[in-house]
């Protein structure tokens, strides 16, 4: 196979975390690859040509992408004309289905193969969704054990290649209860949208967390995409964290934490944790008529238990949130128990390397269809 230019596409920030480690991972197996890349702040910096920054913009839920049409338009556009002068040898489309199904659209239309890495949550929600990507991609690289029995038995061509953060998150700290004074993580998303009804919650209940445990640490895990002003004026001993080794988030005895990635993260971190969602509400009202899991936090999920706390919506408040979180952080068993289901969940998702996988199993597939 001659080097051959590859598209990746993602759409948010957790999308241009494992689209840029995907892009190096190709160009590691196949160094005259040249990759284009519509994604993010890293993404720009991984791929050979950017064409956007997409996961800036907070395209997220089921309202807000109405506002940004226009863009979305423009930006499909554009993306039709990279792939019908350009020709790429493939797409590789990571998450963020609403805008990644036109391009998948976009790529059959002009005889482009495409993979997914990274399956939209189509067991949570809208399982037709299954049907559109079996008729639209060569493989699905999926990320969590029962993706793969799900596509396998609708007929998808598909392959487990483990979960990307295992690659990035290394091992839980040696601890055996929380601290005293404690360390408590506040992680309220990355989205402005999130932030914006998140920080008063987080910010109140850590106030109320401090008052119960004097000289408590917190640490605000601040998101790539977003400056430091958006976090306005941060309360008494809360400090501004902005890090990519998660040397500080392994030590915290608890956290507040916004449903996404972050509750990942910190189950194979072994952090017990207080869920906190609160969307707009016509928002909410649509999800809760789709969802059809019982967990929304991936660690539940994965575990198939309430491990850790979800509060949401109405339920979101800050002394709520505090009542939780001094939950584990005043019953030691307790404490140990979530640390233990959190550490199983790493355990059940394989051995690093996801990235390098499915940068192998895309780079496979063209070759064999190059023998042809």
């Amino acid at each position: 196979m001659s080097s051959p230019l590859l598209l990746v596409v993602a759409g948010d920030p957790s999308g241009d975390l494992h689209a840029s480690n995907l892009i190096r991972a190709l160009k590691r197996r196949e160094p005259g690859a040249r990759v284009a890349a519509v994604g993010g702040p890293l993404c720009r910096a991984a791929a050979d040509e950017f064409i956007e920054d997409l996961a800036s913009r907070g395209v997220t839920g089921f309202l807000e992408p109405v506002l940004k049409v226009p863009f979305l338009a423009a930006l499909g556009k554009r993306l039709w004309n990279f792939l019908r002068d350009r020709k790429p040898a493939a797409v590789v489309c990571v998450d963020f289905y609403g805008f990644n199904r036109r391009v998948l659209q976009l790529a059959r239309a002009a005889g482009v193969p495409a993979y997914y890495f990274v399956s939209p949550q189509v067991w949570a929600s809208r399982p037709g969704r299954v049907q559109v990507l079996k008729r639209s991609v060569r493989k699905m690289l999926v990320i969590f054990p029962f993706e793969e029995t799900l596509y396998r038995e609708a007929g998808v061509p598909v392959e487990f290649v483990g979960h990307p953060l295992l690659d990035l998150i290394p091992a839980p700290d040696e601890k055996n209860s929380p601290a005293k004074p404690p360390r408590i993580g506040l992680l309220p998303g990355s989205r402005t949208s999130e932030l914006r009804r998140h920080l008063p919650v987080f910010y109140a209940a850590f106030a109320r967390l401090r008052e119960k445990y004097p000289g408590a640490k917190g640490l605000l895990f601040a998101a790539v995409n977003q400056g430091d002003a958006i976090y306005g004026k941060l309360p008494d001993g809360v400090d501004l964290v902005r890090e990519q080794d998660y040397a500080r988030r392994r030590t915290l005895d608890v956290a507040l934490c916004s449903s996404g990635t972050a509750t990942l993260e910190n189950a194979l971190l072994g952090v017990p944790m207080v869920v906190i969602y609160k969307l707009s509400w016509p928002t909410y009202a649509i999800a809760r008529a789709l969802i059809r899991v019982k967990y929304i936090a991936m660690a539940n999920l994965l575990a198939g238990k309430g491990v850790v706390p979800e509060l949401i919506q109405r339920d979101a408040t800050p002394e709520r949130a505090a009542r939780e979180a001094a939950r584990f952080l005043d019953d030691a068993a307790a404490w140990t128990a979530a640390r233990a289901d959190l550490l199983a969940v790493r355990r059940a998702l394989g051995a690093p390397g996801a990235a390098d996988r499915a940068a192998g199993a895309v780079l496979a597939s063209l070759a064999r269809e190059a023998a042809r």
